[in-house]
């Protein structure tokens, strides 16, 4: 694996691969690397020929500086997670490289709705700063491939919107979310949850689960209620639990009149936010 820390280094061996006609897959990280990231480059190695990971905790999705400041940073373990994973690049840059001289250029999108509800109502700011490093980072790698995990599905639609504006030629592909044995999506803020939080987590998933079920005898909006007073327990503390529509993020009525649907839910596990989402429905 090659590791490069300047953007005009990655750009000239990345020019090579691509003359060659090597197609080029991009998975693009902050670090803290698991289980789930690892699923990410395996499906672009299976696909591409040259897979890219980037580590760059980027400063501008974080609303909250505490969270900035305790996010977690393992680039040691990362680097072995990569190799073993058969990951050819990973690029690791500083912040004046992936933003030259300060230059935070904002972008041209209008992302409407699918900005304003959930993550957008919880964590303003968020994916503008999100949007703006992938199509930053999406300019220097250029990519054949992007691989995204569906954990964060909003963040997930927003690229793709995004990619669908700039009438992008970047395929854009979900990866499924990768869980524990008890069924805890996989982050990296799980590492900062004490034993008796982490007891505690699986019941985000047991929600989601149980909301899929009730989906042939409860409207959506009860399923909502009853899933919002299941993750009112001590030591929990439930933001949101949306049904949308898996395009639009628009809120569920009627489970029939959609394609697809995902529930979408983000709680706090002591001063630890997680989130996580299931397909309830997809034709």
């Amino acid at each position: 694996m090659l590791l490069f820390k300047k953007t005009t280094d990655l750009q000239r061996y990345l020019s090579a691969c691509r003359a060659e006609g090597t197609s080029v897959g991009f998975v693009p990280t902050m670090g803290a690397l698991h289980d789930g990231h690892v699923s990410l480059i395996r499906q672009s190695v299976a696909t591409t020929r040259c897979t890219v990971c980037s580590i760059f905790v980027n400063p501008t999705q974080f609303n909250e500086a505490k969270d900035l400041e305790k996010y977690p940073r393992t680039p040691e373990k990362d680097i072995l997670l990569l190799m073993g994973a058969g990951c050819h690049v990973l690029f690791m840059p500083e912040v004046d490289e992936v933003y030259p001289d300060g230059q935070k250029t904002p972008l041209d999108i209008d992302f409407g709705y699918l900005a304003q509800p959930m993550e957008g109502t919880h964590r303003p700011g968020h994916f503008e700063g999100m949007a703006q490093v992938v199509r930053r980072l999406l300019d220097i790698v250029q990519p054949a491939e992007l691989f995204m995990g569906q954990k964060d599905f909003q963040q997930f639609a927003i690229v793709r919107h995004m990619l669908e504006q700039l009438r992008s030629p970047i395929k854009l592909t979900m990866c499924p979310t990768i869980r524990e044995a008890d069924g805890l999506a996989m982050s990296s803020r799980n590492m900062r949850l004490t034993p008796e939080q982490r007891a505690l987590a699986p019941l985000i998933f047991q929600t989601l689960g149980n909301a899929k079920a009730n989906m042939t005898t409860l409207f959506a909006e009860q399923i909502k209620k009853e899933a919002m007073l299941a993750l009112s327990v001590p030591g929990i503390v439930p933001e949101y639990f949306e049904m949308v529509d898996g395009r639009t993020l628009r809120p569920v009525g009627v489970f029939e009149d959609h394609e697809m649907v995902v529930a979408c839910t983000a709680v706090r596990v002591g001063e630890v936010r997680l989130i996580d989402n299931l397909v309830m429905k997809q034709s």
